[in-house]
Order: structure tokens, then C-alpha cells, then sequence
């Protein structure tokens, strides 16, 4: 695929770590369903119908074995793209692994993506084939994907999940026996992902991994982690997000844990289903952790087998640290990743510096603090973040000049972040984030951190507002609980009382009925800052 970077001296250094596994995923997969064809590999969970899907390894070969069959007789071979705009259903699993076996790049897509969004991605990726539900939430996905169709030269097939005629996914990609076969055409270090950032700096870039660089990291992440085949994965995070599709879709597989999958986030629905099924972890961004520490009476209900959730996105504050490890009695592990480089730090499940930090370096990993000519700066001070290691991506698709990654092996992440003695780091913000008032950077994090302990605040995020004195103020944008209020004079009362320095206060507070969030859950800042460009003085 154009604008992959895979050099021999990356190779000889990754083989050297011992990191890189050289396999495939559909090699785990075949392994389960060979020694446990009849246990439950998946159980995928319908929020609009209430219905509930359960298969086991050797049902869901079966299925995987139909839709590459069909995949193939599409003119899919080795090399090409397959999108799929679904939710967290089961067919999600089973066409990434009809790709695998066919030798093809899967390319998830977030069901919250429209027709400007889908567009670009679906002509970017160069995609045969795109795969869609009927409908989902309300939206005809199907109309959309046909609409595409017409405009999208390389689409040569729409299959539509709950669809008719030629378009059904069903009789198109399900229909007639298929044996169940081992193997892939995939190869270890052939692209094997294809997915588009976040959008949280209004961007998306089509990041390409390798079967190398996913299964790498998530090998050290269950040492890390210390998981077993008794697991049991809960997965409320979109499957087309890096965060859900390692550590769900990949997880589960490399571990042969069945995976129980939800599609609509509802916090009731997801402890009636953790209770069910006896979920043992999950990975998740802080919105997901924070709605399940603070549900109703959450502490007595029979969770008991659930253990350990990991967080990844944006900096836990810690009172939703604190909350959720009473309430839930599980472990909460926080960690930083990116789609280029998946979860490339984490705490570690004893809860070590939890409260305080992102983690430090999953080993063959590395990261450092630096400043703007590139030089460490002193353990403790802020500056911008590299890393390098065995999991960062291989290239941005069709874009080399945006592969930020130096002669060293040095990836830009454009986080600031600073580290401690002991090797563990804290996300400050993003370069974009920062606020600099009258020559003095705002510590941006540490101060959301505190607004978080005001009990009638749900959400938070501070940006900058241009000032044409102190070059930049801050803003607070806030949702409250329902029923609340809060003004100026309560806020920095609350700070007083907290010990932040006076300068380092909003100057503005907006409340807001709704946040702009990515559905992986960070917030959208360069929305907020957008609107607090037409702020006058501050108020």
C-alpha cells in the first residue's frame, strides 16, 4: 500500500527486541477452534432489538469461511481494502478475519461517520468493498453506502447487513456451506489495518499497521496485565477504534476469551450485562468509567468476576480514579495511546501512581520529554513527547510527509507531557491545547483535575480564548449534573480552596448542555476553541 515505511534496519531491530511475534491473528483463531470448538467465542448484544447473539469458535469459523468465499469472489485478493462502517456486532469480528485470511486490509469505519466523512475515507482507502448496517440509530447507513457507490470509482460492492437483493450481506457473503479451513495469505508485516484518526484536532489521517505492530503490544499488554484464557473481555468501546479493536477484537482472539459486545453505550445495560456474563476487564475511555462509578447502588450489584478496567484517551481525573475503585472494587489501570502506536504506556494493575500518571513505557518501548530544539528536558518539566517502539504504525496512506517519525525512530505524537524519576509520565495536553497567558504556560490538565471535584460538574475542558493583552486566557466549558448550578465566584472559590495558583484560573466559564465528543470518548477542543474565539473580554 502507498506510503508504508518498513525499512530492513526496522526489521532487524524489531526481530532483535523479540517483541514481534510473526504471526497472524487467524493463527490464535485457528488454535481455539481446533481445541475448543464449542465454547462461546462471541456474544454480541443488540440494543434497539434486545436480541442477543452468542457464538462459538467453530460457528464463527464457519461464518469467516462464507465471507471469504464471498470477499474473494468479489475480486478482493491480497493487498486490496475492505471497509466496514458497523457497529459492535459479530460480523465485525468475522470480516476482519475473512480479511486476514484472504490477504486483505481491513478498514473500520465509526458508525457516526457521514457522507462527508465517508466519502473521503472510502476514496482515500481505495476501498472494493464496503459493508454497512441497514440502518443503525435512526440513519439509513444502507442509502448512504449505495449513494458512495455512484461516487466512489474503486467501490465495486455495497453489501448491506439486514439488506435486500443483489446488496443483502446475508445472501451475497452468508449463504451455502463453506469448509472451515486454516491459514492465512496475510503476511506478518503486509498492512493488515487501515484506520482514520479521531478527528479531536479536526484532522483524520489513514494510519496502516502491520500484524507485527498490533500483536506486538498486545502480547506485553496481557504480561502486563497478567491475563489469562479465563477472561472474559467486556467491550462498550467502538470495535472501529484502536482502543476497541486491539484490546477487544485482538485481545479476545490472541487469548481465546470470549468477547461480550455492546453497541450502544447505556451504563444500566452494561452492568446488567457485565452481571450476565461474568465480564472480568474491559478497556475504555474515562466517560465509560466515569458513568459506571457513579451508577445507582453499582457497588452491590454481582460484579464480583469483574476485576480490572484500563483507560486510555485523555488524563483520569482522580476523584473518577477514587470513585471507581470504591464503587466497582476493581483495579483501574490508566494508560496512553494513539492510534499510531496503540496503548504505549500503562500503570500497572497494582494501582501503582494511578492517581498520578499515564503509565510508563510497555517494554521495547520508549519515550522522552523534550523541548522545542529537541533536547531532554529535566525529569518533572513539560515538553513534547516522542516515542518510538516495536508497535508504531508504519506510515500514514497516501500521505509520507505527514510520517513524523525521525532518523532515529522518533515519533512526534504532539502530546506535552512531562516525567517523573522513575520513568512515568503525564499527559499535559496537546501541543494545540496549550494556553500561554501573558508568557506563563497554564497547566491545562491539573486544573480540569480540580474543577472535576466540584460535585455539580460532569464534564470539563478548558481551552484558550485569544486576549489581545496576555495573548491568551483560559476558558472553562462545563456540563453540569442535573438539577445544578455554578457560577464564576463558586469556581474559584473552589480553586482557592484547592491551592491553584490564582493565574493559572479560568477567566471565562461556559456551561454547556452537551460536549463535543469523538465517539471514543476525548473531547473535541478545537470545537471549543472555535467558539471561544468570538468571546470578548472575559466574563
Amino acid at each position: 500500500m502507498d506510503g508504508v515505511f518498513l525499512s530492513q534496519s526496522r526489521l532487524s531491530l524489531e526481530k532483535n527486541r523479540g517483541i514481534w511475534a510473526e504471526r497472524v491473528v487467524t493463527e490464535y483463531f485457528d488454535r481455539w477452534v481446533a481445541e475448543k470448538p464449542d465454547e462461546t467465542a462471541i456474544v454480541s448484544f443488540h440494543e434497539e432489538d434486545g436480541t442477543t447473539t452468542r457464538l462459538t469458535w467453530l460457528e464463527l469459523a464457519k461464518q469467516v469461511a462464507r465471507i471469504s468465499r464471498g470477499l474473494q469472489a468479489c475480486g478482493v485478493e491480497r493487498g486490496d481494502v475492505v471497509s466496514f462502517q458497523l457497529p459492535n456486532w459479530w460480523q465485525f469480528v468475522a470480516i476482519h478475519l475473512a480479511c486476514v485470511r484472504i490477504g486483505a486490509a481491513s478498514n473500520p469505519l465509526m458508525p457516526i461517520f457521514r457522507s462527508r466523512e465517508m466519502s473521503f475515507m472510502v476514496k482515500h482507502a481505495g476501498s472494493k468493498v464496503l459493508i454497512v448496517p441497514a440502518k443503525f440509530r435512526g440513519f439509513d447507513h444502507g442509502a448512504l453506502a449505495l449513494e458512495l457507490q455512484r461516487d466512489c470509482p474503486d467501490l465495486g460492492h455495497v453489501f448491506i447487513i439486514g439488506g435486500t437483493g443483489s446488496h443483502s450481506f446475508e445472501e451475497a457473503l452468508l449463504g451455502g456451506d463453506c469448509p472451515v479451513s486454516a491459514g492465512a495469505l496475510l503476511q506478518p508485516n503486509d498492512v493488515c489495518q487501515l484506520l482514520f484518526t479521531s478527528g479531536t484536532t479536526g484532522e483524520s489521517k489513514g494510519v496502516m499497521h502491520t500484524s507485527n505492530t498490533l500483536i506486538g503490544i498486545i502480547l506485553q499488554f496481557i504480561k502486563r496485565m497478567q491475563l489469562g484464557s479465563a477472561e472474559v473481555v467486556f467491550m462498550p468501546s467502538p470495535l472501529a477504534h484502536q482502543a476497541g479493536f486491539a484490546y477487544g477484537l485482538l485481545l479476545s482472539v490472541i487469548l481465546g476469551a470470549p468477547i461480550v459486545l455492546m453497541d450502544i453505550w447505556n451504563a444500566a445495560r452494561a452492568v446488567l450485562l457485565m452481571e450476565e456474563h461474568k465480564t472480568t476487564l474491559t478497556f475504555a475511555a474515562t466517560p465509560f468509567l466515569a458513568d459506571l462509578a457513579s451508577f445507582p447502588d453499582v457497588e452491590n450489584r454481582s460484579l464480583e468476576a469483574f476485576r480490572l478496567f484500563v483507560t486510555s484517551g485523555a488524563p483520569i481525573p482522580p476523584v473518577v480514579v477514587q470513585l471507581a475503585q470504591d464503587k466497582l472494587h476493581a483495579q483501574v489501570v490508566a494508560s496512553w495511546g494513539m492510534t499510531e502506536c496503540c496503548s504505549a504506556t500503562t500503570t500497572l494493575p497494582s494501582g501503582h501512581k494511578v492517581l498520578e500518571s499515564d503509565g510508563f513505557p510497555m517494554p521495547g518501548s520508549e519515550v522522552c520529554i523534550v523541548d522545542e530544539e529537541g533536547k531532554e528536558v529535566p525529569r518533572g518539566e513539560p515538553g513534547c513527547m516522542k516515542f518510538r517502539g516495536p508497535s508504531l504504525f508504519v506510515g500514514y496512506l497516501k500521505r509520507p510527509q505527514l510520517y513524523a517519525v525521525d532518523e532515529q525512530g522518533w515519533f512526534n505524537t504532539g502530546d506535552i507531557a512531562r516525567m517523573d524519576e522513575e520513568g512515568y509520565i503525564r499527559i499535559c495536553g496537546r501541543e494545540k491545547d496549550i494556553i500561554i497567558r501573558g508568557g506563563e504556560n497554564i497547566p491545562v490538565v491539573e486544573v480540569e483535575s480540580a474543577l472535576y471535584k466540584i460535585p455539580q460538574i460532569a464534564e470539563v475542558a478548558i481551552v484558550a480564548m485569544p486576549d489581545p493583552r496576555m495573548s491568551e486566557r483560559a476558558c472553562a466549558f462545563v456540563t453540569l449534573r442535573p438539577g445544578e448550578h455554578l457560577t464564576m465566584d463558586e469556581m474559584k472559590a473552589h480553586l482557592a480552596a484547592e491551592g491553584v495558583s490564582k493565574p493559572f484560573w479560568p477567566e471565562r466559564l461556559e456551561v454547556i448542555e452537551k460536549m463535543p465528543w469523538t465517539p471514543t470518548g476525548k473531547i473535541q477542543k478545537f470545537v471549543l476553541r472555535e467558539i471561544a474565539k468570538s468571546f470578548g473580554t472575559p466574563a
